[in-house]
């Protein structure tokens, strides 16, 4: 029987709140640690679904790893860029954090390796990235439905260009996975990846650059070109993973409704690009204060309701999900522009916001790159469906703070990025 997670309404929130670590910087810092020589220690690692996908597929490429007991720590043995497992099956559930960068880094491998997900992962696209290694002297294939996976890889260890196009308006997964690759694969004169036309989720590719240069490999970058090196990543020894930014905002939007709220683990000089979604709180009203290593939101120091965002949010696509579910709780409607690739996550999350918004009784328009949320005079109660969607279900936990109970159908859906997320939303309600 299916289990659903009632919640009553939320009329206050306060005291503070600490975060689990960055999604997108565990799965990158794992794999880079992995491709690196010497050892690194990964602190305040995300413990999640995405997170055990990519420790299992690097055990199985035979990398050596000792996780601690509440696997927050992780001891990664670097391999120097040579995995010791050249023929292997890897199931990566729904990770697109590891999906793309391993495609990527075992193309020129010289093994043979199949890799597979679940099957919302068979549906979400993979097509260009599979295009561009191919095109340089890979030997990627579909062993299903053509242009997503499963893919078999086949064995090739020479790039035949000092260039590689890709295109960067589906994922910048795809950018970002070639770019990590890249140190390890390039001829002597360095590989230069260029992007063919627009480039989404910019913020997310110069998160992999700046984390590649931790690890030793400095990447000269211009508008739609990246020149990456031929060298091999250096173990930092120790690094410490920020709290996730994407998990945050579901606190920083109650915060802001509700609060005032106090956020741990993440501040003013974060390297994430979705700690951006404060100054777009900003804009609608919010009070919001940073330090070092914390953010503190709250309601409008005027009395105000939050009104309505209207925006484009092409670079914070994960955190602007959030504001469509603030949406019903702002004045005048808000409008969300540059969504497209919310159509190949999880799930179609235009649609599925379109849908559950509606239940609550706000009006609401979308089109293939568009959200008008409306809100409506007097908020309904509704259990919502999420989808087998992690983000669904913390977004639809936050109609609570429009003061009506909700239930969330499939709760334990958000253990691939923050199993105790409902834990952590209880402890910070105030009765």
């Amino acid at each position: 029987m299916e289990e659903i997670l009632k919640l009553d309404p939320i009329m206050k929130v306060g005291g503070s709140v600490d975060l689990p670590g960055s999604k997108s910087i565990s799965n990158r810092a794992l794999l880079l640690a992995a491709l690196s020589e010497g050892t690194t220690e990964l602190n305040n690692l995300l413990v999640a679904e995405d997170t055990e996908m990519m420790i299992g597929a690097l055990e199985t490429l035979g990398v050596k790893l000792e996780v601690s007991n509440d696997g927050t720590e992780v001891k990664v043995e670097g391999c120097g860029g040579n995995f010791p497992v050249k023929k292997a099956d890897l199931f990566l559930g729904n990770a697109g954090t590891a999906m793309r960068p391993l495609s990527s880094s075992l193309a020129f491998s010289g093994g043979e390796y199949v890799l597979d997900g679940v099957a919302r992962m068979r549906q979400r696209p993979i097509a260009h990235l599979v295009e561009a290694l191919n095109s340089v002297g890979g030997r990627l294939s579909y062993l299903g439905e053509p242009g997503f996976p499963p893919i078999k890889i086949e064995p090739a260890t020479r790039i035949n260009s000092d260039i590689v196009h890709v295109r960067g308006d589906v994922s910048s997964q795809f950018v970002s996975g070639l770019l990590m690759a890249a140190p390890l694969i390039a001829p002597e004169q360095g590989l230069r990846i260029r992007i063919d036309g627009e480039l989404i989720s910019s913020p997310y590719v110069s998160l992999t650059c700046r984390l590649m240069e931790r690890f030793g490999v400095e990447v000269k970058t211009s508008e739609k070109d990246f020149l990456v090196p031929r060298t091999l990543y250096k173990a930092p020894s120790v690094f410490e993973v920020e709290a996730d930014a994407s998990s945050a905002s579901y606190f920083l939007a109650l915060g802001a409704l509700v609060g005032p709220l106090k956020i741990n683990g993440i501040g003013a000089d974060s390297v994430q690009g979705d700690a951006a979604f404060v100054e777009y709180l900003v804009k609608m009203g919010a009070a919001v204060t940073r330090g070092e290593n914390w953010i503190k939101t709250g309601p409008s120091r005027y009395g105000h309701k939050l009104h309505g965002l209207q925006a484009d949010v092409r670079p914070i696509p994960d955190a602007a999900m959030t504001f469509a579910a603030m949406a019903p709780m702002c004045e005048g409607p808000t409008i969300l522009r540059g969504i497209s690739s919310w159509r190949v996550k999880e799930t179609d999350r235009i649609a599925a916001m379109h849908n559950e918004l509606t239940k609550v009784g706000c009006r609401v328009e979308s089109t293939d790159d568009m959200i008008k949320i409306t809100p409506p005079v007097k908020l309904r109660s509704a259990v919502f469906d999420t989808y087998k969607d992690h983000r669904m279900a913390m977004c639809m936990s936050l109609i609570a703070a429009g003061g009506v109970p909700v239930e969330i159908r499939d709760p334990n859906c958000v253990r691939k990025t923050f199993p105790d997320y409902f834990e952590r939303l209880a402890g910070v309600v105030e009765k």
